[in-house]
């Protein structure tokens, strides 16, 4: 939609104003009043208007009546129309790019983005409750304490996903309704506010389509098939358009046992033995000899890949609804809105339970082998409980953007804009009964007694009550937000106009959780939390163009500086201000030089922080985490774990800053060079104390996070009001024993992450006589990352143990006639590792995939209409190999995936 400038008189704009304002603000506040909120903006300018980095497809194009001018585009990472972000770099993926990607979910096609971290992965959601959906992260900062990526649909938050965190779900948005991706690999809190510490994702949707389109298609590889399509229906009518598109999309599981890399037996690699041994058979342990079920023969073991029935990627079945609606409601007026609905079903194959624990001479059951009284056992319910255990979620989540774009003439424009979302998740973990189950070891019948030599024996009523058992969780999050920006040319320059934006805007979130560890449907010992926030916002940016076309010289064509500046007010962790400078140096027309530096931070989320639906303090009734050197008799003795948010977590900040350049040299048309030079001091990182580690006992800086041998008096202080899991009481605790250690193990500001390196982007385009070719080379290389693991503590290097240093995608394409093909070679750099002896090193992953596509005709019916071909990872390529329970890393595939689609528009 254009925004007509016309020089009219003030005086009647301003009544304009006034009334259309009204109507705007009306409309925030119905709808945050529905959400419990008050009015609402958003966190971030990018408007919800037909944005244009990457050419517009040609069914896309808007008809030339309304045809969107470039003066009132407003992109990522800045507040102001018809510019750029000045000083930051700015990745795209165009419309063409994800056609070509073939990605079924935006998460695969995040997964193509060297800079991102699950780069060179199938990302796929886990069943715990803790973080069972894809959490996009630039950069890699802050991976275990909430989002440092903000994502973004359109320029508008996205209501969060889960039970115990509010990341966003990029799987809501199916890739056939998104016109392009922009990435801003820089902080970005001066514009947006909390999240964008390690950049910014903007998901940018089609606006307009007149017509019935649509595709569909079919993959397959080694034991897995998947299905996946999309229709659309759309109407322009010059003043306005609307469009609906519906996508869905299926695809099975793969076990760990239908891929021959996934491997707990490294001895063939020169590795180690790492398979289980609580088996079925099981292992039966007397003083220092182990018996091997179920022949009880002496000195042998039971071995077994545990997880070799669970699954390396699960079954999930997703539908999505999307639609957008523009209209012009006068000479001045804009309406826009977009609405989605998504809903993710995932179905989980999980590994068996086990046991290992006591048995003794009062067990019906009991065999005794030299006389013993008892002995150790170490035994799976594979054999009596089938090979795998089934878990469930479901994500269901909606959002609406309504907005209004309000011109007043000389270049100022008033946006009003709304953002409202919901989403209802739940998580059910299968799980087995361990306190019945270790209970039922020493039981004195065979109706209360476990077989621990062939659990298949024992009483099917008592099994059946060990598997009624899961850990669930369901969660409602809502998000509502409003947002008025003002923005314009306050003078001209003879470089070109200062442009100015304000605006304020106010949030509201809140999260209704509960979470039990019971039996199937029994809720009785449930925890439910319901917790809120809201933040006020005021922020600002101007730009300033000091040298342009009308003043420019040789070596200094052009000169242009901005400035943005944020303050968030949290009505729960206090208030920030975020400031961010940048700054366009042009000496040539072909060159432009750009450079910039801010503050950023995340505000740590409600479930990290004031929601108590998993704070507890968990009783072990033995202590597995044992300082080195200690009596493995302290084995026996309980632990205390205290887990949950934590309400004093304080935010994790950054200090950003780049330089890079742009060219485009006239010399070689159809070539373009970006290099960035990036440099990040990420602090308070929100993490958890390695309880699970030695670690914790051998470095001094985490003295604080336990205390070995707790008197009563401590551990009634340390655990408070908490929910006690697992034990009658505290005072229990120290009848005939009394607790090894407590742990604090709950969410709280540790360390740090230092990181630097480059940023690059080769791309070169010709047009030939046939059609055209295309090269890009495009990735990432870490200079130096150093990690903190708590304040105070001494940094490490992360490069020579664990990370690495070169990510990059090379492409070569080229078009002919009504063939378009592409090539694209992904490389995941390997890194040296530490104590994996023997292992020193792991390698790179490196893959090729292919799209070939075949337009069938130019006209008639089947004008429009393309096929498709995509094979991904085309050599079979299997991910590196590591001396682990998993047996590689850095990286993973479903094998050589080769998908069939057909698109067509009519």
């Amino acid at each position: 939609m254009t925004i007509k400038k016309a020089n009219e008189a003030q005086g009647r704009n301003i009544a304009k104003l006034a009334g259309l304002s009204t109507l705007a603000l009306a409309t925030m506040l119905v709808w945050s009043g529905a959400a419990h909120a008050q009015s609402a903006p958003t966190s971030d300018p990018a408007a919800d208007k037909p944005q244009a980095v990457t050419p517009l497809a040609a069914d896309d194009a808007a008809p030339p009546a309304i045809e969107q001018d470039r003066d009132d585009i407003v992109v990522t990472g800045t507040l102001l129309r018809g510019v750029a972000p000045t000083g930051t770099n700015v990745i795209g993926v165009s419309r063409d790019n994800i056609l070509e990607n073939g990605a079924a979910s935006s998460n695969d096609l995040l997964a193509s983005i060297p800079q991102i971290g699950n780069f060179g992965t199938v990302p796929a959601g886990g069943a715990a409750f803790g973080l069972p959906i894809v959490r996009p992260n630039i950069r890699n900062l802050g991976a275990s304490g909430g989002t440092t990526t903000l994502v973004l649909l359109n320029g508008h938050r996205l209501v969060g996903a889960g039970v115990l965190q509010t990341s966003v779900d990029p799987s809501i948005i199916p890739p056939d309704v998104i016109d392009r991706v922009e990435v801003i690999p820089d902080g970005g809190s001066s514009i947006y506010g909390s999240d964008a510490i390690g950049g910014v994702i903007n998901f940018i949707t089609r606006k307009r389509f007149d017509g019935i389109g649509g595709n569909i298609r079919y993959g397959f590889a080694d034991d897995y098939r998947t299905v996946d399509g999309n229709l659309t229906l759309g109407k322009d009518w010059g003043s306005g358009s609307l469009l609906v598109s519906y996508a869905y999309v299926w695809h099975d599981n793969i076990l760990n046992r239908q891929r021959s890399y996934v491997s707990a037996d490294n001895t063939q690699e020169g590795g180690l033995d790492l398979r289980s041994t609580t088996c079925f058979p099981g292992n039966v342990t007397v003083g220092a000899t182990n018996y091997a079920l179920p022949n009880f023969t002496a000195n042998t073991t039971n071995r077994c890949e545990q997880n070799a029935y669970a699954d390396l990627y699960p079954r999930e079945e997703r539908h999505s609804v999307f639609a957008a609606l523009t209209q012009k409601l006068g000479e001045d007026v804009d309406f826009s809105m977009t609405a989605y609905f998504s809903r993710r079903d995932t179905t989980i194959m999980e590994a068996q339970g086990t046991l290992t624990g006591t048995v003794s001479a009062f067990n019906p059951y009991f065999h005794s082998i030299t006389g013993e009284l008892s002995q150790s056992v170490a035994l799976s319910f594979s054999g009596a409980l089938g090979n795998s255990l089934t878990s469930r979620q479901r994500f269901d989540s909606y959002g609406v953007t309504p907005g209004f774009a309000i011109s007043l003439g000389h270049g100022w424009q008033l946006r009003a804009e709304s953002n409202f979302g919901r989403s209802y998740n739940v998580v059910r973990e299968a799980a087995l009964n361990t306190t019945l189950a270790s209970a039922a070891l020493n039981g004195t019948t065979t109706a209360t007694a476990l077989n621990p030599y062939n659990p298949s024996a024992s009483n099917p009523a008592l099994l059946a009550a060990i598997a009624d058992y899961e850990n669930f969780g369901d969660a409602t999050q809502e998000l509502a937000e409003g947002r008025l920006i003002l923005d314009g040319s306050l003078a001209t320059l003879p470089g070109g106009d200062i442009k100015l934006a304000v605006g304020t805007e106010y949030h509201y979130e809140n999260l209704a959780s509960r979470i039990s560890q019971d039996r199937r449907n029994a809720f009785t010992n449930a925890i439910s939390s319901s917790v809120s926030r809201d933040v006020k916002s005021l922020f600002g940016e101007l730009l300033v163009p000091i040298v342009g076309a009308g003043n420019g010289s040789p070596g200094l064509r052009g000169l242009q500086i901005s400035g943005s500046v944020r303050y968030d007010s949290y009505n729960d962790v206090g208030g920030t201000t975020n400031p961010k400078v940048g700054v366009n140096y042009k000496p040539f027309d072909d060159l432009v030089i750009r450079g910039n530096y801010g503050t950023s931070f995340h505000a740590p989320s409600l479930a990290d922080t004031t929601s108590t639906a998993d704070s507890r303090a968990q009783i072990l009734l033995f202590s597995p985490f044992l300082r080195p050197g200690d009596s493995p008799f302290n084995f026996l003795r309980p632990t205390i774990v205290l887990a949950g948010g934590n309400p004093d977590l304080k935010p994790e900040r950054a200090d950003t800053w780049s330089v890079g350049f742009d060219w485009t040299p006239r010399a070689i048309s159809g070539l373009t060079v970006n290099v960035t030079y990036y440099n990040v001091k990420f602090k308070d990182a929100i993490g958890l104390a390695p309880f699970l580690l030695p670690t914790l006992y051998t470095d001094p800086n985490y003295k604080n996070f336990y205390i070995l041998n707790p008197t009563l008096a401590q551990t009634q202080a340390a655990v408070g009001t908490l929910l006690l899991n697992g034990a009658p009481s505290l005072q229990s605790l120290y009848v005939g024993t009394s607790p090894y250690v407590l742990i604090d193990a709950r969410r709280n500001n540790l360390g740090a992450v230092n990181t630097d390196g480059l940023d690059f982007n080769l791309s070169y385009v010709r047009k030939t006589g046939f059609g055209a070719i295309s090269a890009n080379f495009a990735g990432t290389y870490t200079l130096s990352r150093k990690s903190e693991a708590i304040a105070g503590g001494a940094f490490s290097d992360d490069l020579a143990n664990g990370v690495g240093r070169f990510n990059f995608v090379a492409t070569l394409g080229g078009k002919i006639y009504g063939v378009t093909a592409r090539a694209a070679f992904n490389y995941k750099g390997g890194y040296p590792i530490l104590g994996v002896a023997p292992q020193t090193r792991v390698g790179a992953f490196k893959t090729v995939d292919l799209f070939l596509g075949y337009d069938l005709a130019k006209t008639g019916p089947l004008k429009n209409t393309m096929l498709t071909l995509n094979v991904d990872n085309v050599f079979n390529q299997d991910p590196p190999y590591l001396n682990s329970s998993t047996g590689y890393t850095n990286g993973s595939t479903l094998g050589r995936l080769v998908s069939f689609g057909l698109r067509t528009k009519f």
